[in-house]
């Protein structure tokens, strides 16, 4: 399976789980709350931020889900257009908040919903760049994320294989083969029984690249936390889960959005499973096992008392637990 290097960290098999923080919308249109967000995926020890980079008139019509009702239980009740044209960033912003994540320690993953946007993200030299769902036919945009020779997260929750296998295609026709998938997708939250989490391995074994999950779970219940180590368990080289500063608020994203120590709880636990899971190589025995090994394995030994000289048959032989005596092997 290719390995995917972003900034400093490698993605793979053989490496640690690539933790991403999605702030997503959770921002609410405020820097600050943007800082605040990306404060906490640093304390929590996330290895990258991923911002949604959005040229509104270039991203969807202004009578987009207009008398539709909300997609987000988070978003006031007007059409989605000019909600989000209140709350999206300027390109001003992110020129503040991209070097604020790196002197923070924390790569940056854009998101980038049309070609304006993507030209920012060069400009604010962004470490990856991420293709939506809702972009992910998008010929001109994944040719042009590729161009800019970078790692990219093409997000195919909601994709057809078909749909998959030509966005991959057209990276690969650019010269960029560094493509990692990401599985999920946003339903406010996401049911459980929405989620499929035995896709991952399937994903994996036909496109032998890395595979990410974005997890959209209900942000308050105690699943929140589990779901994405099931998605670890099942394959998965890279956890996206969203974050906000402050989940009793009810802003944007917040369904799926977990608050700072809950965060910080979740990469904590996703570490120490990382620990339990080990690597899939065929490896020595650790120190632990051959301690184990030595004192709990049963020995050869004399089943009654050999006098010296005696020929010693099977009979005169038995397995048992002891300090003495002889392995098997």
């Amino acid at each position: 399976m290719k390995t995917v290097r972003i900034g400093r960290r490698k993605i793979g098999d053989q490496y640690p789980t690539f933790v991403i923080a999605e702030m997503a919308w959770a921002h609410d249109g405020s820097v600050e709350n943007a800082k605040k967000i990306i404060d906490a995926a640093a304390n929590a020890r996330a290895d990258a931020v991923c911002f949604h980079l959005t040229s509104m008139k270039n991203y969807m019509v202004p009578q987009y889900r207009t008398g539709k009702g909300r997609v987000s239980a988070g978003k006031e009740a007007l059409p989605i257009y000019a909600y989000l044209s209140r709350i999206n960033l300027t390109p001003a912003a992110w020129a503040e908040l991209f070097p604020y994540a790196r002197k923070n320690g924390l790569l940056i993953c854009a998101m980038c919903n049309d070609l304006p946007s993507v030209g920012l993200a060069f400009n604010l030299k962004a470490d990856a760049y991420v293709v939506s769902p809702a972009s992910l036919a998008e010929e001109n945009l994944v040719r042009c994320v590729a161009k800019k020779g970078k790692p990219v997260f093409l997000r195919v929750g909601g994709a057809t294989m078909e749909e998959v296998e030509r966005a991959i295609s057209w990276m690969k026709e650019e010269g960029n083969e560094n493509i990692v998938l990401v599985y999920g997708f946003q339903s406010y939250p996401t049911k459980l029984e929405d989620m499929h989490l035995k896709f991952i391995p399937t994903l994996k074994q036909k496109f032998q690249v890395p595979i990410g999950f974005a997890d959209h779970t209900d942000g308050g219940s105690d699943l929140a936390l589990v779901i994405p180590l099931v998605a670890l368990a099942f394959g998965a080289n890279v956890i996206e889960k969203h974050l906000t500063h402050d989940r009793s608020l009810r802003g944007e994203d917040f369904e799926s959005a977990l608050d700072p120590p809950v965060f910080k709880k979740f990469v904590v636990n996703l570490r120490k499973i990382e620990e339990a899971f080990g690597f899939p190589d065929v490896r020595s025995l650790s120190k632990a096992e051959r301690e184990y090994r030595e004192i709990a394995r049963k020995r050869t030994v004399a089943a009654r008392d050999i006098e010296k000289g005696e020929k010693i048959t099977r009979d005169k032989l038995a397995f048992k637990r002891s300090d003495e005596g002889i392995f098997s092997d």
